[in-house]
């Protein structure tokens, strides 16, 4: 695959406990496991993106802690660059996750070193394409968006309101349903593809569907890292030249995946193994 790929965004250790079902509000649920993981949203789709084909490099940081050393170091054992990570002065960002038994989660997220994300000194070229979140600054992705030569991907999540030279600039966002009600503004935005869970994902343009692929049957452990891998997929596959329902199919064959595995960085096969 000839394909370069900047992400940028969060980098976070994952600290997840595992329970039968989730608490409701101000209660205690016992018998949990707890699992500490790679994780960030950021982190997620670079290492699901070096996985399945493309040449990522992550632009990011991490504290000049042990946590921050263990994420680098799972971003390149991914195989993604990381030369453009940050070593800071702060702790490395950290998510607390709990996760139940049919695979749904509750997150908080303290973002830590990825409050220091920055890309002064950073050039992009014009035939790379960028992918970035909500978990950095939004004055960091309307930098991006004034910076980015190329093929400029938003994963709009968590759901903040975009500055309209966002949404202006954007050639794809990426949200779920719930990011899509809640944000109107996206009705006229370029491209957008919103995903439905278990009924399959679509793109629209300008506000119009031109495109829908069905969900693949599968039983989920976590859905944590699932947004993320199908975000990579997707923007893999519609800039390699997939037809935007193929794109969107291999995308979520790699979602189905990823909740399978209860890992937020799974492994994956080249992306042409999920057409």
């Amino acid at each position: 695959m000839n394909l370069d790929l900047t992400v940028v965004g969060s980098i976070n250790a994952d600290i997840t406990a595992l329970v039968d079902r989730l608490p409701t509000a101000g209660e205690t649920v016992g018998g949990g496991r707890l699992v500490h993981s790679a994780g960030g949203k950021g982190a997620n789709q670079a290492a699901a993106a070096a996985r399945l084909g493309a040449r990522t490099r992550m632009i990011g940081a991490v504290g000049s802690d042990a946590t921050g050393r263990e994420m680098t170091g799972a971003l390149a054992a991914a195989g993604v660059d990381i030369s453009c990570v940050e070593v800071v002065d702060d702790e490395t960002g950290t998510a607390l996750i709990m996760v139940d038994a049919q695979g749904e989660n509750l997150i908080a997220v303290c973002e830590g070193a990825n409050a220091r994300v920055g890309i002064d000194g950073i050039e992009f070229g014009e035939h790379e394409t960028v992918l970035t979140q909500l978990e950095i600054s939004l004055d960091l992705v309307a930098e991006l968006a004034r910076k980015v030569r190329g093929y400029f991907v938003v994963n709009a999540a968590p759901a903040l309101t975009l500055p309209a030279e966002v949404v202006d600039r954007a050639d794809l966002v990426i949200v779920n349903e719930t990011e899509y009600e809640l944000l109107d503004q996206l009705r006229s935005a370029r491209r957008v593809a919103v995903t439905y869970g278990a009924s399959g994902s679509a793109l629209f343009d300008h506000g119009e569907r031109v495109a829908f692929a069905p969900a693949l049957p599968t039983t989920p452990v976590s859905t944590v890292g699932a947004g993320d891998a199908f975000c990579a997929a997707l923007t893999i596959g519609l800039r390699s030249g997939l037809a935007p329902s193929h794109a969107l199919r291999a995308a979520n064959a790699v979602g189905a995946a990823a909740v399978r595995d209860p890992a937020a960085q799974p492994s994956f096969e080249p992306l042409d193994a999920y057409l």
